[in-house]
């Protein structure tokens, strides 16, 4: 699976291990669920202040959050002929600065807050979602099952 990975704006801190530990969980979702080597996924760490700007514009919720999934693969798209053959699964942003927060209430680390971030945002492109209790727990129990088949398990 290929991975976009970027940062923005570019003030946004990324270190190589915060790059690493979320391409870490994408690969091992593309290995655990089955993705084609011509899937992509993008990525964008980012801050507050832009997440909040995308929450607002399309989901309506003028405030942060820590992750936004969008899904590219959802709907009925027309098929494009002669593109390239590359099967977007669709985009992730998290929050860095949100992450940054949650890994200090939760006490642990920002690679593990990252690594949640990012399957929790993975489990969205692949059609999970959290609405109702039964997709909440259901949700979870995927996410926990990647994270322990990386050794990150939940404190």
């Amino acid at each position: 699976m290929e991975i976009v990975l970027e940062n923005f704006p570019q003030e946004v801190q990324v270190t190589a291990a915060m790059e690493e530990i979320v391409k870490k969980v994408l690969n091992k979702v593309a290995e655990l669920y089955g993705l084609e080597e011509d899937a992509e996924v993008g990525v964008t760490l980012t801050d507050n202040e832009y997440i909040k700007e995308l929450n607002t514009k399309y989901r309506n919720k003028e405030c942060s959050t820590d992750v936004l999934s969008f899904a590219l693969n959802e709907g009925e798209e027309p098929e494009i002929v002669d593109g390239p053959s590359v099967n977007l699964i669709g985009d992730i942003i998290i929050s860095v600065e949100t992450a940054q927060m949650q890994a200090e209430e939760y006490g642990h680390s920002l690679e593990r807050e990252l690594a949640f971030l990012t399957v929790h945002g993975m489990m969205h492109l692949l059609g999970y979602d959290h609405i109702e209790e039964e997709d909440r727990i259901e949700m979870r129990k995927e996410e926990e099952y990647v994270l322990g088949e990386l050794g990150i398990p939940r404190k």
